[in-house]
Protein backbone atom coordinates (compact mmCIF):
# COMPACT_ATOMS: atom_id res chain seq x y z
CA UNK A 1 0.00 0.00 0.00
CA UNK A 2 1.41 3.39 -1.03
CA UNK A 3 2.09 5.92 1.70
CA UNK A 4 0.44 9.29 1.04
CA UNK A 5 2.84 11.95 -0.15
CA UNK A 6 3.82 14.29 2.67
CA UNK A 7 2.81 17.89 2.00
CA UNK A 8 5.73 20.30 1.96
CA UNK A 9 5.81 24.04 1.37
CA UNK A 10 8.38 26.80 0.89
CA UNK A 11 7.20 28.34 4.17
CA UNK A 12 9.31 28.27 7.35
CA UNK A 13 8.87 28.72 11.11
CA UNK A 14 9.33 32.48 10.53
CA UNK A 15 6.40 32.66 8.08
CA UNK A 16 3.46 34.79 9.27
CA UNK A 17 -0.26 34.23 8.93
CA UNK A 18 -0.47 37.23 6.60
CA UNK A 19 2.12 35.66 4.28
CA UNK A 20 0.26 32.33 4.23
CA UNK A 21 -3.06 33.92 3.31
CA UNK A 22 -1.67 36.35 0.74
CA UNK A 23 -3.59 35.91 -2.53
CA UNK A 24 -6.39 33.81 -0.95
CA UNK A 25 -9.97 35.11 -1.36
CA UNK A 26 -12.44 34.00 1.33
CA UNK A 27 -15.32 36.25 0.26
CA UNK A 28 -18.59 34.47 1.06
CA UNK A 29 -16.88 32.05 3.45
CA UNK A 30 -17.75 31.85 7.14
CA UNK A 31 -15.37 30.89 9.93
CA UNK A 32 -15.48 30.28 13.68
CA UNK A 33 -12.35 30.67 15.81
CA UNK A 34 -12.59 29.49 19.41
CA UNK A 35 -10.43 31.51 21.78
CA UNK A 36 -10.37 34.23 19.16
CA UNK A 37 -9.85 37.05 21.67
CA UNK A 38 -6.29 36.18 22.75
CA UNK A 39 -2.97 34.80 21.58
CA UNK A 40 -2.76 33.16 18.17
CA UNK A 41 -6.57 33.08 17.99
CA UNK A 42 -6.56 36.83 17.37
CA UNK A 43 -4.06 36.60 14.52
CA UNK A 44 -5.80 33.56 13.02
CA UNK A 45 -9.08 35.48 12.99
CA UNK A 46 -7.38 38.61 11.65
CA UNK A 47 -5.86 36.71 8.72
CA UNK A 48 -9.17 35.07 7.81
CA UNK A 49 -10.96 38.43 8.03
CA UNK A 50 -8.27 40.08 5.90
CA UNK A 51 -9.13 37.64 3.10
CA UNK A 52 -12.81 38.60 3.26
CA UNK A 53 -14.30 35.86 5.46
CA UNK A 54 -17.06 36.47 7.96
CA UNK A 55 -15.39 35.50 11.24
CA UNK A 56 -17.10 34.68 14.53
CA UNK A 57 -14.94 34.84 17.65
CA UNK A 58 -16.23 32.15 20.02
CA UNK A 59 -14.98 33.34 23.40
CA UNK A 60 -15.43 33.05 27.16
CA UNK A 61 -15.05 36.80 27.70
CA UNK A 62 -17.45 38.59 25.37
CA UNK A 63 -16.14 42.03 26.37
CA UNK A 64 -12.60 41.05 25.34
CA UNK A 65 -14.08 39.53 22.20
CA UNK A 66 -15.82 42.77 21.27
CA UNK A 67 -12.58 44.73 21.70
CA UNK A 68 -10.72 42.22 19.54
CA UNK A 69 -13.45 42.26 16.87
CA UNK A 70 -13.28 46.07 16.70
CA UNK A 71 -9.50 45.92 16.36
CA UNK A 72 -9.67 43.31 13.58
CA UNK A 73 -12.27 45.35 11.71
CA UNK A 74 -10.10 48.46 12.07
CA UNK A 75 -6.99 46.72 10.72
CA UNK A 76 -8.65 44.71 7.92
CA UNK A 77 -11.58 46.92 6.92
CA UNK A 78 -13.84 43.86 7.27
CA UNK A 79 -17.00 44.73 9.25
CA UNK A 80 -18.12 41.09 9.41
CA UNK A 81 -16.28 40.13 12.61
CA UNK A 82 -18.77 38.79 15.13
CA UNK A 83 -18.59 37.63 18.75
CA UNK A 84 -20.46 34.84 20.52
CA UNK A 85 -20.03 33.35 24.00
CA UNK A 86 -18.80 29.83 24.61
CA UNK A 87 -17.41 27.97 27.63
CA UNK A 88 -15.91 24.79 26.23
CA UNK A 89 -15.94 22.91 29.53
CA UNK A 90 -19.71 23.49 29.83
CA UNK A 91 -21.82 21.16 27.66
CA UNK A 92 -24.83 23.50 27.80
CA UNK A 93 -22.76 26.46 26.58
CA UNK A 94 -21.30 24.46 23.69
CA UNK A 95 -24.76 23.20 22.73
CA UNK A 96 -26.20 26.72 22.88
CA UNK A 97 -23.53 28.03 20.52
CA UNK A 98 -24.15 25.23 18.03
CA UNK A 99 -27.93 25.58 18.23
CA UNK A 100 -27.76 29.32 17.61
CA UNK A 101 -25.64 28.90 14.47
CA UNK A 102 -27.57 29.47 11.25
CA UNK A 103 -26.43 28.61 7.72
CA UNK A 104 -23.22 27.07 6.40
CA UNK A 105 -19.86 27.04 8.15
CA UNK A 106 -16.76 26.71 6.00
CA UNK A 107 -13.95 26.84 8.56
CA UNK A 108 -13.99 25.76 12.23
CA UNK A 109 -10.77 26.58 14.08
CA UNK A 110 -10.65 24.68 17.37
CA UNK A 111 -8.03 26.97 18.85
CA UNK A 112 -8.90 27.69 22.50
CA UNK A 113 -7.22 25.76 25.27
CA UNK A 114 -5.76 25.54 28.74
CA UNK A 115 -2.24 24.31 29.49
CA UNK A 116 -0.64 22.46 32.39
CA UNK A 117 -3.01 23.77 35.05
CA UNK A 118 -3.37 22.44 38.60
CA UNK A 119 -5.91 19.65 38.96
CA UNK A 120 -9.35 21.00 38.20
CA UNK A 121 -12.52 19.05 37.53
CA UNK A 122 -15.79 19.89 35.81
CA UNK A 123 -19.09 19.22 37.60
CA UNK A 124 -19.15 15.85 35.77
CA UNK A 125 -15.83 14.95 37.36
CA UNK A 126 -13.91 15.28 34.08
CA UNK A 127 -10.31 16.46 34.17
CA UNK A 128 -10.55 20.07 33.05
CA UNK A 129 -7.83 20.13 30.37
CA UNK A 130 -9.31 17.10 28.61
CA UNK A 131 -12.81 18.56 29.01
CA UNK A 132 -11.81 21.92 27.53
CA UNK A 133 -9.19 21.07 24.94
CA UNK A 134 -10.85 17.92 23.59
CA UNK A 135 -14.40 17.27 24.75
CA UNK A 136 -15.57 20.87 24.30
CA UNK A 137 -14.23 21.08 20.77
CA UNK A 138 -15.48 17.57 19.98
CA UNK A 139 -19.00 18.52 21.12
CA UNK A 140 -18.81 21.78 19.17
CA UNK A 141 -17.84 19.98 15.96
CA UNK A 142 -20.65 17.45 16.44
CA UNK A 143 -23.13 20.28 17.02
CA UNK A 144 -21.94 22.15 13.92
CA UNK A 145 -21.69 19.07 11.68
CA UNK A 146 -24.75 19.96 9.59
CA UNK A 147 -23.52 23.52 9.08
CA UNK A 148 -20.12 22.19 8.01
CA UNK A 149 -21.75 19.69 5.64
CA UNK A 150 -23.91 22.45 4.18
CA UNK A 151 -20.75 24.37 3.24
CA UNK A 152 -19.78 21.53 0.92
CA UNK A 153 -16.00 21.73 1.41
CA UNK A 154 -15.55 22.59 5.06
CA UNK A 155 -12.36 22.34 7.08
CA UNK A 156 -11.80 21.77 10.77
CA UNK A 157 -8.52 23.05 12.21
CA UNK A 158 -7.53 21.19 15.38
CA UNK A 159 -4.84 23.08 17.28
CA UNK A 160 -2.66 20.50 19.02
CA UNK A 161 0.90 20.80 20.37
CA UNK A 162 4.26 19.06 20.43
CA UNK A 163 3.22 18.35 24.03
CA UNK A 164 1.17 15.48 22.58
CA UNK A 165 4.53 13.64 22.70
CA UNK A 166 4.22 13.62 26.50
CA UNK A 167 1.26 11.24 26.63
CA UNK A 168 -1.09 9.12 24.56
CA UNK A 169 -4.75 9.02 25.56
CA UNK A 170 -4.78 6.76 28.62
CA UNK A 171 -8.15 5.13 28.03
CA UNK A 172 -8.08 3.19 31.30
CA UNK A 173 -7.92 6.42 33.33
CA UNK A 174 -8.52 9.49 31.18
CA UNK A 175 -9.61 11.68 34.09
CA UNK A 176 -6.85 10.80 36.58
CA UNK A 177 -9.17 9.04 38.99
CA UNK A 178 -6.73 6.22 39.76
CA UNK A 179 -3.34 7.71 38.88
CA UNK A 180 -1.46 10.68 40.24
CA UNK A 181 -2.31 13.87 38.45
CA UNK A 182 0.55 15.42 36.49
CA UNK A 183 -0.31 18.70 34.69
CA UNK A 184 1.91 18.17 31.64
CA UNK A 185 0.78 14.58 31.11
CA UNK A 186 -2.82 15.74 31.27
CA UNK A 187 -2.11 18.50 28.78
CA UNK A 188 -0.24 16.09 26.52
CA UNK A 189 -3.12 13.61 26.61
CA UNK A 190 -5.59 16.32 25.59
CA UNK A 191 -3.32 17.42 22.72
CA UNK A 192 -3.02 13.81 21.48
CA UNK A 193 -6.81 13.74 21.54
CA UNK A 194 -6.85 16.80 19.26
CA UNK A 195 -4.84 14.88 16.64
CA UNK A 196 -6.90 11.69 16.98
CA UNK A 197 -10.06 13.78 16.52
CA UNK A 198 -8.76 15.04 13.16
CA UNK A 199 -8.00 11.47 12.06
CA UNK A 200 -11.47 10.14 12.90
CA UNK A 201 -13.46 13.22 11.85
CA UNK A 202 -11.93 12.99 8.38
CA UNK A 203 -12.70 9.27 8.17
CA UNK A 204 -16.33 9.74 9.26
CA UNK A 205 -17.14 13.01 7.55
CA UNK A 206 -15.09 13.18 4.34
CA UNK A 207 -18.15 12.02 2.40
CA UNK A 208 -19.90 15.16 3.71
CA UNK A 209 -17.08 17.29 2.28
CA UNK A 210 -15.58 17.84 5.75
CA UNK A 211 -11.88 17.33 6.44
CA UNK A 212 -9.92 17.94 9.63
CA UNK A 213 -6.21 18.40 10.25
CA UNK A 214 -4.19 18.99 13.41
CA UNK A 215 -1.19 21.20 13.99
CA UNK A 216 1.50 22.41 16.35
CA UNK A 217 1.60 26.22 16.19
CA UNK A 218 5.03 26.52 17.82
CA UNK A 219 6.06 28.12 21.09
CA UNK A 220 4.43 31.53 21.49
CA UNK A 221 4.42 33.65 24.65
CA UNK A 222 0.72 34.03 25.43
CA UNK A 223 -1.72 33.80 28.32
CA UNK A 224 -1.60 30.01 27.79
CA UNK A 225 1.50 29.89 30.02
CA UNK A 226 -0.20 31.58 32.98
CA UNK A 227 -0.24 28.43 35.12
CA UNK A 228 3.56 28.13 34.86
CA UNK A 229 4.48 31.60 36.11
CA UNK A 230 5.73 30.31 39.47
CA UNK A 231 7.63 27.38 37.98
CA UNK A 232 11.41 28.16 38.03
CA UNK A 233 12.17 25.34 35.55
CA UNK A 234 9.65 26.76 33.09
CA UNK A 235 11.00 30.30 33.61
CA UNK A 236 14.48 29.07 32.65
CA UNK A 237 13.01 27.40 29.56
CA UNK A 238 11.18 30.58 28.61
CA UNK A 239 14.41 32.59 28.80
CA UNK A 240 16.26 30.20 26.47
CA UNK A 241 13.48 29.13 24.09
CA UNK A 242 13.27 30.32 20.48
CA UNK A 243 9.79 31.82 20.61
CA UNK A 244 7.57 32.69 17.68
CA UNK A 245 5.53 35.88 17.43
CA UNK A 246 1.75 35.46 17.53
CA UNK A 247 1.67 36.27 13.80
CA UNK A 248 4.13 33.42 13.15
CA UNK A 249 2.29 31.14 15.59
CA UNK A 250 -0.98 31.59 13.70
CA UNK A 251 0.59 30.76 10.33
CA UNK A 252 0.16 26.97 10.50
CA UNK A 253 -3.47 27.28 11.66
CA UNK A 254 -4.21 29.58 8.73
CA UNK A 255 -2.37 27.28 6.31
CA UNK A 256 -4.47 24.29 7.43
CA UNK A 257 -7.63 26.41 7.15
CA UNK A 258 -7.12 27.82 3.65
CA UNK A 259 -4.29 26.26 1.64
CA UNK A 260 -5.31 24.80 -1.74
CA UNK A 261 -2.72 22.08 -1.10
CA UNK A 262 -5.04 20.57 1.52
CA UNK A 263 -8.17 20.37 -0.65
CA UNK A 264 -9.85 17.08 0.27
CA UNK A 265 -6.97 16.07 2.56
CA UNK A 266 -7.40 15.37 6.28
CA UNK A 267 -6.22 13.37 9.24
CA UNK A 268 -2.70 14.82 9.17
CA UNK A 269 -0.46 16.81 11.53
CA UNK A 270 1.44 19.97 10.60
CA UNK A 271 4.16 22.11 12.16
CA UNK A 272 6.05 25.15 10.87
CA UNK A 273 3.57 25.38 7.95
CA UNK A 274 4.40 21.95 6.53
CA UNK A 275 3.33 18.39 7.22
CA UNK A 276 5.33 16.85 10.05
CA UNK A 277 7.20 13.60 9.76
CA UNK A 278 7.23 10.84 12.38
CA UNK A 279 8.59 11.76 15.79
CA UNK A 280 12.18 10.61 16.34
CA UNK A 281 13.23 10.55 20.02
CA UNK A 282 14.71 12.38 21.82
CA UNK A 283 13.65 15.32 19.65
CA UNK A 284 10.62 17.50 20.26
CA UNK A 285 9.28 17.61 16.71
CA UNK A 286 7.21 15.32 14.52
CA UNK A 287 4.09 13.36 15.30
CA UNK A 288 3.80 10.32 17.56
CA UNK A 289 2.51 7.10 15.98
CA UNK A 290 -0.11 6.82 18.70
CA UNK A 291 -1.58 10.21 17.73
CA UNK A 292 -2.35 8.99 14.21
CA UNK A 293 -3.48 5.48 15.21
CA UNK A 294 -6.85 4.82 13.52
CA UNK A 295 -7.96 2.34 16.19
CA UNK A 296 -7.25 4.81 19.00
CA UNK A 297 -9.02 7.54 16.99
CA UNK A 298 -12.16 5.45 16.59
CA UNK A 299 -12.08 4.44 20.27
CA UNK A 300 -11.67 8.04 21.40
CA UNK A 301 -14.64 9.13 19.28
CA UNK A 302 -16.89 6.48 20.85
CA UNK A 303 -15.66 7.19 24.39
CA UNK A 304 -16.14 10.95 23.88
CA UNK A 305 -19.68 10.50 22.58
CA UNK A 306 -20.49 8.35 25.61
CA UNK A 307 -19.15 10.99 27.99
CA UNK A 308 -21.14 13.79 26.39
CA UNK A 309 -24.31 11.66 26.34
CA UNK A 310 -24.24 10.86 30.06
Amino acid sequence: MNQPVRISTPFTRETTAAEVIDGIDLTGRRAVVTGGASGIGVETARALASAGAEVTLAVRNVEAGERTAADITATTGNPHVLVAPIELADRASVAAFATAWQGPLHILVNNAGVMAEPLNRTPEGWEHQFATNHLGHFGLALGLHDALAEAGNARIVSVSSSAHLRSPVVFDDIHFENREYEPWSAYGQSKTANVLFAVEATKRWAADGITANALMPGGIRTNLQRHQEGNPEFRTLMDSYSWKTTEQGAATSVFVAVSPLLEGIGGRYFEDVTEAGPHVPPGNTGVADYALDPEAAARLWDVSQEMLAR
